[in-house]
């Protein structure tokens, strides 16, 4: 719908019209050209209008900060807010699985007798329960460092939203290198992973301080070959340009995502179990295997830092799934040609919110791997065949356009140069290891 369109369909007289069209007049006066002959939709410029609204009472000389600190304030209230309705979203769903009620009883504060609200208040007592919990910190522990390492993890897993497009004019910062900024982002949190083990002064800490570091370096490396075909591809390393070059329409109603080639299709794979390692999500959850570890690094936090740790995994957890979005998914493109009027960012958050649903899926359905299980997936197959699939970007890039029946011919090649390794070194993975015989178990 156009800005034109729009502003007649809420000539009805009522203030909420009155204010839009106001704004609207802004838009039509040229304040956002550039942004409205894009694509002339209102609603997609909407958030911007509303925000160089409020920049526009502040005087010219902090402007710029303003503009920054709305920015930061929309994405910790918008992830915040997704954060806690995921933890009841997970809950919710893992209870289903196990065939049981999930969280059901919180209601209203205050209000003893009033309504349930199916639980979904939940979250927000459960803020409150680990704000006012007594926060212990061993005698011998470096304090400094104690304190430190929750901090520093929660600030560098929000470190990759910066330059994650949510919708078509929604980036807050457009970086040429934001692929490379975001994996070196990320990497910090192991630094912070291994603050809290050693700080806490507790071999139990320590031990699964340094497997959590294993775990997250041995899949570091094809979480980024993953993504390296794309980037061959289109020749950038900015999301936004990543996201544009998945623009348009083949026989005019399939969209050109990546996903939808085969080496795109094995390079989201490959991403998909590497971000599951990443996040520490089942079935890659050893850095917390209570069996094994207590609570791993972890043992020796409670109260709030604690809820920092829980809070930095789920904010770690939607800013890999933003990035898959982004390089695989089409990022904030629309499915269908006939459902681009619906605004970009509601496509984006329609993807993040499908990606983190598959993810609770795989937590309520698969089993906790070993840790040599989990080595030897990573250096042993995910490695080998993300750096096939770099080649195989390659064939793909080099046969573009050579001749028609060569354009057919690559859709088949392409995926037997990744299908065939795998199924080759898949075989080689379990030789003489599988079925496992257990002595001690009848």
């Amino acid at each position: 719908m156009s800005a034109d369109l729009f502003c007649r369909s809420l000539l009805a007289g009522d203030s909420l019209a009155q204010t839009v069209i106001g704004l609207s007049g802004r838009l039509q006066a040229g304040s956002y050209s550039s942004i409205s002959s894009a694509d002339g939709a209102f609603l997609e410029v909407l958030p911007l209008i509303v925000r160089d609204e409020i920049v526009g009472w502040f005087p010219d000389s902090l402007q710029w900060l303003v503009s920054s600190l709305i920015t930061i304030v929309a994405i910790l209230a918008v992830f915040g807010l997704f954060f806690a309705f995921t933890t009841i979203a997970e809950r919710k769903l893992l209870s289903r699985v196990q065939n049981r009620l999930g969280p059901n009883r919180a209601g209203l504060p205050f209000w003893k007798n009033g309504p349930r609200l199916w639980g979904l208040t939940q979250p927000f007592a459960d803020a409150v329960k680990a704000l006012t919990k007594e926060d212990i910190v061993p005698a011998t522990a470096d304090k400094l460092l104690h304190f430190l390492a929750p901090v520093t993890v929660v600030a560098f897993s929000l470190l990759g939203y910066a330059v994650l497009p949510y919708g078509r004019h929604m980036i807050p910062v457009d970086l040429d290198a934001a692929v490379l900024y975001f994996f070196a982002a990320g990497a910090a949190t192991e630094l912070a992973i291994f603050m809290a083990g050693w700080s806490s002064r507790n071999k139990y800490s320590l031990l699964a301080a340094m497997r959590a570091l294993a775990q997250l370096i041995s899949y570091e490396l094809p979480l980024i070959l993953s993504v390296v075909p794309v980037i061959l591809i289109v020749g950038t390393l900015s999301t936004q340009q990543i996201v544009e070059a998945q623009g348009g329409w083949f026989l005019g109603f399939l969209p050109q995502w990546h996903v939808f080639t085969p080496w795109g299709f094995a390079g989201f794979l490959i991403f998909l179990v590497a971000a599951l390692a990443e996040s520490n999500r089942s079935p890659f959850d050893l850095p917390e295997a209570e069996s094994e570890l207590i609570a791993g690094h972890l043992t020796e936090y409670s109260g709030f830092k604690y809820a920092l740790f829980f809070m930095a995994e789920y904010f770690g957890l939607f800013a890999l799934s933003g990035l898959g979005i982004t390089i695989f998914l089409g990022g904030w493109q629309a499915p269908f040609p006939f459902l681009e009027f619906i605004p970009s960012y509601l496509w984006f958050m329609g993807k993040l919110i499908l990606m983190v649903v598959f993810f609770i899926w795989i937590r309520g359905t698969l089993l906790r791997l070993r840790i040599d299980q989990l080595t030897r997936l990573a250096w042993q197959l995910l490695v080998p065949l993300a750096l096939i699939n770099v080649a195989n970007a390659a064939f793909w890039t080099l046969t573009a356009h050579v001749s028609p029946v060569m354009d057919i011919a690559r859709w088949p090649i392409s995926a037997a140069i990744i299908f065939v390794p795998f199924l080759v070194i898949a075989r080689r993975l379990n030789k003489g290891r599988a079925p496992r015989t257990y002595r001690y178990a009848s």
